[in-house]
């Protein structure tokens, strides 16, 4: 079996003792490193950025509405009751 050496860069963070606990807790659990559950999340959060990127604001604004199983018809109701309340209230206001 041939394995090739992994470059690493040494670097010095600093981590607040809880932190270290729950580093050290996962560690263990995958049975690595603190240094390899380092890495690991790191390119876990990476990928997971990557996976939800927006590439246009309003790609944002259509995976909310389709969160929110909204029908067409469902939206324009809403529509109408908030402009009817905005309305109410203005005229509460003596606009």
């Amino acid at each position: 079996m041939l394995s090739m050496a992994i470059p690493t860069i040494k670097a010095t963070y600093s981590l607040d003792a809880e932190t270290v606990r729950m580093l050290e807790r996962l560690a263990k659990r995958w049975d690595t490193s603190k240094s390899g559950a380092l890495r690991r999340l790191i390119r876990d959060a990476a990928r997971s950025e990557r996976a939800t990127a927006v590439s246009e604001p309003t790609d944002a604004i259509a995976r909310w509405q389709a969160s929110l199983n909204l029908t067409e018809a469902a939206a324009a109701a809403w529509a109408r009751h908030a402009r009817a309340e905005r309305r109410a209230g203005s005229k509460k206001r003596g606009f």
